[in-house]
């Protein structure tokens, strides 16, 4: 029986427990064996079952090589307990599992566990943030636009839509988001998200939404410092100093200046079971009982790296802040002692990698019911944060980006046209063009009247005032009030459109001046050379000189 990768999705643990369970029944040979002159039949050591099930972990996608001998007999234990295995003799339900040659033998029955039951729920997309009182998102007023009339087959080359005539619109503006409604938006797109890169068609079945909070999502992505870890606002829930100078001297060693006192031989050791004492004393995991099975599932995406990393990006942002601070600190500590090449051996029997992972395994993820796969999830899990903590547990741009443009979007105004489906939205400023009347008009309701720009209105609205009055006025508010004068009047044909025009008497003669029929060109032209001049008269003779009237030709 082929081993298969268990992906993303809902019981997890329970399908991995299974299939090892199936595969182990399937695949441990089982032999004749001689005990105290007595023979049994289909059985196998103790160290026969460990030596075959660490080698099938090891080669399993789901666990990977990071196994170890000692945690394969833990599995083995816990085998026994659960009745996956028994004694010749038929005993089980203890963990007294060890590596000898102990006979043991499967039981007739194959005792998976069954999946466990919830209530059914309906499968509808996460709900976006809703306003808490009655009030209508949106105004229910309709803005007075004149429809524009154009050429359909202009209309039709700009939008490949040929509608010819557009109808009038209405402009629709939200009110301003509220923190709450700001940390909802956090909440709900991070799940989106997450729901994304699991492929899954809802997280119910995976964690409980109603335990996230938007409030340590946007925490997490704010109110960090220069290296990208978490700044805590509350100084009582920050790590002891005693232990960061421990963290920070075997962080940099051979390189310690938190350390004041001299260094004897095994300082190393004792600074780092200082450390361990501490993280294996928290009550809880770092990344919390409630998100086990979510991070679980992504053990399911660890063969595609990339994918991984921005799972557990997204998922690590869900962490409270200070188990987040936590987590980073740890991380790079284990890092950095994993890699470095001059730090003694912290332990005779195991390799600092190794030892990495052993120590801090349960501190970082286990389950509140105690899995039975729980030691070899968290291991895989922890080498994989660890060999990548430096792009895990940093904020991904593109996630908090998009997040950021879709609260800007829902400040926007939203412009609807009778009938349709969707809706396009603009900001306020630009409902209508700068500087005009109607524009103004409705930036002065859409927002808080500025007393300012109040009395800068009344004199552009004032009819009584002449234009040399109003211009006079309107310089001193412009010394007086430059911003404000520049955003309401910026160019200066918004100046001009203040000021009515006036058409000039010269206009008016010369528009009567047109109204003159004209007459034929040869009937009232005459064109005449003399002395390498053109002489131009209204008639032939009317301004020729008497002594040249005879000598001229006949019209």
């Amino acid at each position: 029986m082929e081993h298969r990768i268990i992906g993303p999705g809902p019981y997890r643990a329970t399908k991995l427990w299974n299939e090892t369970i199936e595969l182990f029944r399937s695949g441990m040979t089982q032999k004749k064996h001689r005990v105290h002159f007595k023979t049994y039949d289909r059985c196998f050591t103790a160290s026969e079952a460990v030596d075959w099930l660490h080698e099938l972990l090891q080669c399993n996608q789901n666990f990977g090589p990071e196994v170890t001998r000692s945690q394969t007999i833990q599995l083995l234990k816990k085998f026994l307990k659960n009745h996956v295995i028994e004694d010749v003799k038929g005993r089980w339900g203890k963990e007294d599992f060890e590596d000898n040659s102990s006979l043991y033998r499967f039981p007739p029955t194959s005792p998976l566990k069954p999946y466990p039951k919830r209530p059914p729920h309906k499968v509808d997309p996460l709900p976006f943030p809703r306003w808490t009182d009655e009030v209508s998102l949106t105004s229910r007023t309709d803005v007075p636009v004149k429809p524009v009339v154009m050429n359909s087959e202009m209309w039709y080359k700009r939008h490949s839509i040929a509608i010819g005539e557009v109808p009038a619109c209405r402009l629709v503006y939200r009110r301003e988001l509220t923190a709450a409604n700001i940390e909802d938006i956090w909440k709900s797109r991070t799940l989106l998200r997450l729901q994304k890169i699991f492929g899954l068609d809802s997280l119910d079945d995976v964690m409980d939404a109603k335990q996230t909070n938007g409030k340590h999502i946007m925490h997490n992505v704010y109110n960090v410092n220069k290296q990208g870890i978490v700044v805590m606002d509350d100084r009582s829930k920050e790590l002891p100093h005693w232990l960061l100078s421990a963290m920070k001297c075997l962080a940099n060693w051979p390189n310690c200046s938190e350390v004041k006192q001299s260094m004897y031989l095994g300082f190393e050791r004792d600074v780092f079971k200082t450390i361990s004492d501490y993280f294996s004393s928290l009550q809880d995991p770092l990344l919390t009982f409630p998100l086990f099975d979510v991070f679980v599932n992504i053990l399911g995406l660890l063969q595609k790296r990339l994918v991984a990393i921005e799972a557990l990006q997204v998922c690590c942002l869900l962490l409270p802040p200070e188990n987040r601070r936590k987590l980073q600190l740890l991380m790079r500590m284990m890092a950095r002692i994993s890699l470095n090449r001059e730090m003694p051996p912290l332990c005779d029997a195991t390799g600092n990698r190794a030892l990495m992972v052993q120590t801090f395994s349960r501190c970082v993820l286990r389950s509140k019911e105690e899995v039975d796969l729980g030691e070899l999830l968290s291991t895989n899990l922890v080498t994989f944060m660890m060999d990548n903590c430096q792009d895990i547990l940093t904020v991904p741009t593109s996630y908090k980006n998009s997040v950021e443009d879709y609260v800007a979007h829902q400040r926007r105004v939203q412009i609807k046209y009778p009938g349709a489906n969707i809706d396009s939205t603009l900001h306020p400023a630009f409902i209508q063009p700068q500087g005009t009347t109607q524009g103004y008009e409705y930036q002065k309701l859409s927002k808080p009247q500025d007393p300012v720009k109040v009395v800068l209105e009344e004199i552009i609205n004032n009819k009584t005032l002449s234009s040399k009055e109003k211009k006079k006025k309107l310089k001193q508010f412009q010394r007086a009030h430059p911003q404000v004068y520049k955003e309401r009047l910026p160019t200066p044909e918004s100046e001009a459109a203040v000021f009515p025009e006036k058409t000039s008497l010269k206009s008016q003669l010369s528009f009567f001046t047109l109204k003159r029929p004209f007459q034929s060109f040869q009937r009232t032209r005459s064109f005449r050379m003399i002395g390498h001049k053109y002489l131009i008269t209204e008639d032939p003779s009317s301004q020729i000189p008497g002594n040249l009237q005879n000598k001229a030709p006949a019209p």
